[in-house]
């Protein structure tokens, strides 16, 4: 079982180098805690690679990934959207107290589903599927879990450290148009080529982007309201 889990292991952890799961767990660190986001990992993981595992071989063909995919297309658009949303003021304002603390009520939560998600129908799970159907599937199990959280803790340490140089304003607002560009990717990728789909997906963000400096100027070119003198 040993060779089959670090056979396992080597090939998912090839696999998960510069794929999309690596860039979610970069943004995902940028926002929340570094444990949270690779404990979330890591029970996504062991939970779809258990799919694949034990009926991913066999049912494969029949996985609706296109409604998954397109379900997984609103969760990133929905969470780029709220956080865009939080920073849009400007960030660090008493006033968006509630909202912020809304947003991170189920970080846990959101990641797990989001990899999940984004991680059904993936080239990692079959690829789990075909060595469960030569191997030991316990062995298989385990050394895909490892591989895959191994590959995303190297995409959490970048990310924590450019949390470190970066202002919270700034990270707020990059985790909000990188979710909008997954957002956008995975659901044009249901219907066009991935390069296609790469490029048009940079339309979301791009147009995102441009609300907010529009917004933001408009704000700061308001004239400032007048001291209002007590009366006696």
């Amino acid at each position: 079982m040993l060779t089959t889990a670090m056979l396992a292991i080597g090939i998912v952890f090839l696999a998960e180098l510069g794929d999309k799961s690596q860039l979610m767990a970069l943004t995902f660190a940028l926002k929340y805690r570094w444990w949270v986001v690779l404990s979330g990992i890591a029970v996504a993981a062991a939970g779809v690679h258990l799919i694949s595992v034990g009926v991913g071989h066999f049912l494969g063909s029949a996985l609706p990934t296109t409604a998954i995919a397109l379900l997984a297309a609103v969760i990133f658009l929905a969470v780029g959207v709220w956080t865009l949303r939080e920073h849009a003021a400007g960030g660090g304002d008493e006033d968006d107290e509630e909202p912020r603390l809304a947003t991170r009520a189920a970080p846990f939560f959101v990641v797990s589903s989001a990899f999940l998600l984004a991680e059904l129908g993936d080239r990692t799970m079959f690829a789990t599927a075909a060595l469960a159907t030569d191997y030991d599937w316990l062995g298989v199990w385990i050394g895909s879990t490892i591989g895959m959280v191994a590959a995303d803790a190297l995409a959490i340490a970048l990310g924590i450290l450019l949390g470190k140089h970066l202002p919270e304003h700034a990270i707020g607002i990059g985790s909000g148009l990188l979710f909008l560009y997954f957002g956008s990717l995975t659901g044009l990728g249901t219907v066009l080529g991935t390069p296609v789909a790469a490029l048009l997906a940079l339309l979301a963000p791009a147009l995102a982007g441009a609300t907010l400096l529009v917004l933001r100027r408009g704000r700061a070119e308001q004239p400032a309201e007048p001291p209002v003198r007590a009366e006696r």
